[in-house]
């Protein structure tokens, strides 16, 4: 099995739980790998490349099922790069949308918290508003 390491090793060189590994197993987004007759799983060089391509992916943001389809056609070589870029244009307006909402909180908690006298006093605009928003 030369060429092969470990999922502990798979672990250290991609930065992806060993967990995580098993997980992505799980669901189809890699291929079993292969075992040895003690049962361990060992991955090859093409897992690597992958594994490490669904970090950055996570790291980027986007989700499993956007990842199972960047990973096909990744590995699909006669791919057409327009859809890669309308799935990447896809989760850069779900970031945007999901940047201005944080904003929105921001914005909305940092007005409650300068109303707020934060002394001994029981009355507080934060509780107050919490409340009425339930």
């Amino acid at each position: 099995m030369s060429g092969m390491v470990t999922i502990r090793e798979a672990s250290m060189t991609t930065g992806v739980s060993a967990k995580m590994i098993r997980h992505y197993e799980s669901i189809g987004l890699i291929a079993a790998p292969k075992r040895t007759e003690n049962k361990y799983r060992h991955y090859g060089e093409r897992d690597l490349h992958e594994l490490a391509f669904i970090k950055r992916a996570r790291d980027l943001g986007f989700p499993i099922e956007d990842i199972r389809h960047l990973l096909a056609l990744w590995r699909d070589r006669s791919r057409s790069s327009a859809e890669v870029k309308a799935i990447a244009l896809k989760h850069i307006a779900a970031l945007e949308e999901k940047a201005a909402s944080l904003q929105a909180m921001s914005r909305t908690l940092k007005h409650l918290a300068a109303h707020c006298h934060g002394d001994g006093r029981p009355d507080c605009p934060i509780l107050d508003a919490l409340e009425a928003m339930g």
